[in-house]
This record gives C-alpha cells, structure tokens and sequence, in this order.
C-alpha cells in the first residue's frame, strides 16, 4: 500500500475499480484494510474486500484480499507527510509483500510509493528505496531500473546516488550490467529478438573527444565493447540531448541513461501518466508507479491513478509471460 500518509490507498482503490483489471487477476493488497475501507466510502466506490491478518497470508480464492497490519494504530485520515511509523507500517508491507512472493504465493509485485524520508525517520537508512531493499532480500547484486512508457524505454545505470558520487561510484561493470539486463528483459519480457540498446554519454556532447571529461573513453565505451563481444547490438556513448530523439524515431528500443534524472526526465515529461517502473534482475515481478507519495495532494481525491493501473496491467502481462515460458 505505500506510505499511509500518502497517495498509496487512493490510487489503489481507484486502480482496482477498474472491472478490465479485476477480471485479469486476483489481487493481495498488504496494507491497512480500515485506511483502504475509509479510502472507498470516501470515494464512493464499492470494492469487494476479504479482510485477513498479514500473519495468515495464503493463497486466496477471493477476487481482492487485504491482509491487515492493524498492529500499526494509525486513524484513517492521518497527518500527511514524512513520519517515523509510516517508515515502520511502509517497510513492513513491503517485506510481507517479498516474503509471500519468496513463498511462491505471488506471481508479481506491484509496489505504491513510499518516503525514503520516512524510512530513514524508521531507521531504514541503508535502503533508498524499493529497489535496494528488493536486492538485499533476494540477495542479487545486479539489478536495475526500467522505466517501461509507450513511447520510450529507459534503463538507469546509477539510481539514488547524488551527483558527487557518482566519481567514486562509475565503473565498467556499473554500465555494462544495466546493458547486459535490458537486452534480457527485452528479449524475455517483450519479445525483442535482437533489441537495440542505446547508450547515453556522462558528460555534455558525451565528452566530446575528452573535451569535458575523460568518463566515456575510460569506463562507457568499454562497457559498450564488453556488451557487443557478448552479442548484443548496443552503441554508443551518445550525447544524452539527443539519444531520446533516436529512440523515439525507432532507432532503438532502450536507452541505458548513466544516472537518475538523465533518464528520468525524458520519461516523465513524455509519460506522466503512463510510465511504470521496473526492476531488473530480481527472481520476481516487481512493478511501481513512476511516482511519489504525493504527501501535498493526499486524502484530496485529486491523485491520479493512471501510472498505479499501468503498473498492475504491466505486472499481469509480465506474469503471463513468465507463466507461458514455464
């Protein structure tokens, strides 16, 4: 469910409104089941909930079942914002969510937004974000984010990592794993045979002969040799100001962007409401929304819910395909 402070329970409950979703799958919410109730009457929109225990969690019959967390007494139109127990409530839905997909009781994960504020406020510090806390549990190094619209494919090279750091952070190997990862997920997820992978620069006009920074002769272009020794149709670096122009004329599939808002910015401005953020790697589906919390609008009935019902649409098409490969 997200944060409960946030916009988690409204885009939920909208997003499971839609009858073209709910007849695809059966759906698990881990959350708060009087939030989630109060959510619905407050939107007049009637869900059908089977309410259960998070201790009990199965496999259920039951179109839409909550497994409620009522250890956390929180009221149903809480204060907004960053808070210590909605840290706490967020990370323990998620790892109930993990733990049960670890089990095998789930075939994909849909994650709704949570404060990296509020989890380091819970003590939760060494975990960013969703995709860090997904790689410790399923104790795999090489993961990465997509970031899957209509228009454009986006996978990132660092994720949440300041500019500052990226100095101590770029290596060979820090770029050629999110190549080597979005040239399977293209291949196994979307049926690309042979995808075409383009490799955005670091620096302005990708360097430009080591004009403005030595980043891409010394660590992407090798990166770059690695992925094409090993077969797959990647190139590059090019200047990240135009990279998104090819690939919006087809001339690739995926852009591999080197930090967050290089590639975060193109997807958001062209995809608002439809982009939906996937991770790479991970022996699971995981889906989210390419969104925040949205703390300002909470509670407002103003969230929109497009990118929450193409995460869980994503999710199902992505489990059907993984089922149909068994």
């Amino acid at each position: 469910m997200g944060d409960p402070a946030g916009v988690g329970a409204e885009i939920l409950v909208k997003a499971l409104a839609e009858p073209r979703l709910r007849e695809q799958a059966k759906f698990v919410v881990f959350g708060l089941a009087e939030q989630l109730e109060y959510t619905a009457d407050q939107l007049e929109i009637s869900l059908p909930l089977f309410r259960d225990r998070h201790e009990n969690v199965r496999r259920y019959p039951h179109d839409l079942t909550v497994l409620d967390y009522d250890e956390f007494a929180l009221p149903p139109a809480l204060p907004r914002g960053p808070s210590r127990i909605g840290g706490l409530a967020s990370m323990a839905f998620c790892e109930g969510a993990i733990e049960a997909a670890r089990a095998g009781l789930l075939d994909a994960v849909v994650t709704a937004p949570i404060a990296k504020q509020s989890w380091a406020m819970a003590g939760f510090r060494r975990f960013p974000g969703h995709t860090e806390l997904l790689a410790d549990k399923f104790n795999v190094r090489n993961v990465a984010m997509m970031f899957v619209a209509p228009q454009l494919r986006v996978v990132l090279a660092t994720i949440h990592n300041s500019l500052a750091e990226l100095r101590n952070l770029f290596t060979i190997g820090r770029v050629f794993t999110p190549i080597d990862l979005a040239n399977r997920a293209l291949r196994e997820w979307f049926g690309i045979e042979r995808p075409r992978i383009g490799v955005c620069g670091l620096n302005p006009h990708a360097g430009e002969g080591g004009q403005f920074g030595d980043e891409e002769a010394r660590i992407i272009d090798p990166a770059i040799v690695m992925a094409t020794e090993a077969g797959i149709d990647a190139s590059g670096p090019w200047p990240a100001d135009t990279v998104f122009l090819k690939a919006l004329d087809g001339k690739f599939d995926c852009v591999v962007a080197m930090y967050h808002d290089q590639g975060l910015i193109p997807i958001k401005l062209l995809a608002w409401r439809e982009a939906v953020n996937v991770t790479l790697g991970l022996p699971i589906i995981r889906t989210s929304p390419d969104h925040g919390t949205a703390f300002d609008i909470a509670g407002k009935n103003k969230a929109d819910p497009s990118s929450m019902a193409h995460a869980i649409q994503l999710a199902i098409d992505l489990a059907g395909t993984a089922t149909s490969d068994k």
